[in-house]
């Protein structure tokens, strides 16, 4: 059994995604697999990696393919052909540092749930835009990491950021929302509390591109329109599943006055008619 298996979702990366697989394949740590989701590219990402494949026989590579649903649907798509220990996300345009999961395994050594790390902002050509701080802490519950993060911590959400240990995933039977836009924010948090032991470390192990396109990929008023309302169909699923959790009413009342503030935060960059829609239907959780 490996010691990580690695779900790299692919759509349309054809650029990229070679120096994403090379980031992995070439990790100190070699007790990993990579599982490629091809999720419907019409470009020549489906080439390249299986010339990267071809190239690479020592490098453990599963090769899935798929009709085009999203990232959502890429990572969950994945999980029944996981073997390893611990689960990573790694977006195709991103990489990661060569020594990310050794300098993490004394912490899969422990059986920890979840594992952070931390990321820097890069363009093409490398340089740093941004190191992404936040706290760092050692053992604890999740809802005792929740606390400590969820004030404190700009970029909580993003999936890529964690180990996640396989048998608690997929035992929680986690899923990523299909269909919406945050479907990070949608899951994280509700992973985070219902993890037993939690560690936040000072690793700086993600790399997360910065182009032209993923800065205005997504400009669109229509699709901001959409986001908020994500949000809150995102917070409407964590009300149902947080009440069939075993945590503390203090963690029920962090977690909803968490995604209560971002939206109210994405509401306030709309128009005045979108605007009042949306505080419509957010008027229940404004008060929690």
């Amino acid at each position: 059994m490996p010691k990580v298996s690695v779900i790299v979702p692919v759509y349309n990366t054809e650029k990229y995604i070679e120096k994403c697989l090379d980031s992995i394949a070439k990790q100190t740590m070699q007790d990993l697999e990579i599982i490629v989701v091809n999720d419907g590219s019409t470009d020549k990402s489906e080439e390249v990696i299986k010339k990267y494949k071809e190239e690479h026989p020592k490098v453990t590579i599963q090769y899935l393919k798929k009709e085009n649903g999203g990232l959502s649907d890429a990572r969950n798509f994945a999980l029944p052909y996981v073997t390893g220990e611990y689960i990573s996300f790694v977006d195709s345009d991103d990489y990661i540092a060569k020594d990310l999961y050794a300098n993490l395994e004394k912490y899969m050594e422990q059986k920890i749930d979840l594992i952070k790390f931390k990321m820097k902002m890069v363009d093409k050509e490398d340089k740093v835009l941004e190191k992404i701080e936040g706290p760092v802490f050692e053992k604890c519950t999740g809802e005792q990491g929740f606390e400590k993060l969820c004030t404190q911590d700009r970029y909580l959400d993003p999936a890529c950021i964690y180990l996640y240990k396989t048998e608690f995933f997929l035992q929680n039977h986690f899923q990523y929302k299909k269909g919406t836009y945050h479907e990070d924010f949608g899951l994280t948090s509700l992973v985070m509390v219902k993890a037993q032991s939690f560690v936040s470390t000072e690793e700086y192990g993600y790399y997360y591109l910065q182009t032209e396109q993923s800065i205005t990929r997504d400009v669109s008023y229509e699709k901001e329109i959409k986001k908020a309302n994500d949000l809150i169909e995102h917070y409407d699923n964590m009300i149902e599943v947080i009440e069939k959790y075993s945590v503390s009413q203090k963690t029920k009342e962090l977690i909803k006055r968490y995604y209560t503030n971002a939206i109210i935060l994405k509401a306030k960059t709309l128009k005045e008619k979108e605007l009042r829609t949306i505080y419509q239907k957010n008027q229940t959780k404004k008060n929690v």
